[in-house]
């Protein structure tokens, strides 16, 4: 039977599926937080770049993701292509990484060039003021895409590696995300208990207030899809 985070994570892929219509497309690993009680007010997290797959196949991503009361997804991508010159001007063997948010159609920031062991950190939060999610995509330190969009409130917060077309019968290496740190907006005892890991590991979450979670580590398996 599906714990509350494999069912959001479930209602994620859904939300995929749906906007993909009848591309090919699975899910790998994931390390999933949610639904919440409360809502997300904002998460940050740092995603440390592996080798993309070889050979270089189309659409291959990995993200962290919050699944929305408005039904949207808004994530920050860091995408394999097949031809990454035509997608961000990247060389082979690079990633295309950029802020988005999935909103029926997806809608995204400026999109870069990134590279294995650059460390990408995704950060989004709640704008009181404008009632919009400001997302911000950094390398190395180095703010380089931002999006904001008008999107309800976030319920839960994961991990993914997501294949399409082509990637799907690829080998995602292992990879990590450090420094992980998700804000509620009012404390929720039951959101810990809501975690959910598939093929990953971490240091363990931690919170002093139920209301500030923290993961130092996240450790994400290699992966073979075969869809």
């Amino acid at each position: 039977m599906l714990g509350p985070s494999s069912v959001f994570f479930a209602t994620l892929a859904a939300i995929l599926g749906f906007a993909h219509g009848e591309d090919t497309i699975g899910f790998g690993p994931y390390f999933s937080l949610g639904p919440t009680q409360s809502w997300i007010r904002e998460a940050t997290t740092t995603l440390v770049l592996p080798k993309v797959p070889s050979p270089q196949e189309e659409r291959l991503a990995l993200w962290p993701g919050m699944g929305t009361s408005g039904g949207d997804l808004i994530q920050a991508l860091a995408v394999s292509f097949e031809s990454p010159s035509a997608n961000c001007g990247a060389s082979a063997g690079q990633w295309c990484t950029w802020a988005s948010t999935l909103q029926g159609v997806q809608l995204g920031g400026k999109q870069v060039p990134a590279s294995a062991g650059d460390r990408l950190t995704m950060h989004y939060v709640y704008n009181d003021s404008t009632g919009k999610y400001d997302q911000t995509v950094s390398i190395n330190g180095n703010v380089v895409s931002t999006l904001s969009t008008s999107s309800g409130h976030a319920e839960g917060w994961g991990t993914a590696v997501e294949c399409q077309v082509d990637a799907c019968t690829g080998t995602v290496a292992a990879h990590q995300y450090v420094d992980t740190v998700i804000t509620l907006n009012a404390a929720d005892s039951t959101f810990a208990r809501t975690l959910a890991i598939n093929e990953a590991s971490s240091s363990g979450l931690t919170t002093s207030d139920n209301k500030v979670f923290k993961v130092s580590t996240i450790n994400i398996q290699s992966h073979t899809f075969n869809i």
